[in-house]
């Protein structure tokens, strides 16, 4: 089964919602970050694609038709060489800092807590890995916003204009429908992991924040 989209946008752009309405559209599953949770044999291939060595997609994909946030979106210009039939799937924030304030509030306060769990501690590693490749010097705050516009602006340079698929939260059904060529279903888009909602999931405690979006 080949990739029918390819996602490029990074964490905290709605990719969790993005998965599942997906998921609703191409009834199979879509690579998300979550895959990974308690599956200890997709952390290696994923650290090795992320320094280079880039596994057999079809066997490692096999059952999925799209592909959305971390770790894939890391290694997006090679699921796009390897499916040149799917669209690629550019995901933002309105802005830069709302991006960020998500990130600062979710991820990046989730790797900055310590833990004694081997499996924690492997995926740990895998995030750091591929937070560094998307931004070296993290996570300098101006340096992680820069690296966040500089990647956006890479997929809208590298990606053909028929091929580019650009959505935000707020979009809903219409830019995924046309991307696959299907009727937008008769039902609300799903909204799912908000900052708060991923702040509880990651016990990270209360703080005032901004509105969020996987």
């Amino acid at each position: 089964m080949a990739l029918r989209l390819v996602g490029a946008g990074v964490g905290r752009t709605g990719t969790h919602s993005l998965k599942l309405a997906i998921e609703r559209l191409t009834g199979a599953p879509c690579y998300h970050m979550s895959e990974l949770i308690g599956n200890r044999e997709g952390v290696p291939v994923w650290h090795a694609a992320i320094d280079g060595t880039m596994p057999d997609w079809e066997q490692f994909l096999a059952g999925y038709q799209a592909t959305v946030d971390w770790p894939a979106c890391a290694v997006w210009r090679e699921l796009a060489h390897a499916y040149p039939d799917a669209p690629v799937l550019l995901s933002t924030r309105s802005s830069t800092e709302a991006w960020y304030g998500s990130m600062e509030h979710t991820i990046m306060q989730a790797v900055s807590q310590p833990t004694t769990d081997a499996d924690h501690a492997r995926h740990r590693a895998l995030t750091m890995a591929m937070l560094r490749q998307f931004c070296p010097d993290w996570p300098d705050p101006a340096a992680v916003r820069a690296a966040y516009e500089r990647h956006n602006e890479t997929v809208r340079s590298v990606v053909a204009p028929g091929r580019l698929v650009e959505w935000q939260p707020g979009d809903g059904w219409e830019p995924l429908c046309r991307a696959l060529a299907m009727p937008v279903p008769d039902e609300p888009f799903p909204h799912v992991n908000t900052a708060s909602e991923f702040r509880e999931s990651m016990d990270l405690g209360d703080a005032t924040e901004p509105p969020g979006a996987a």
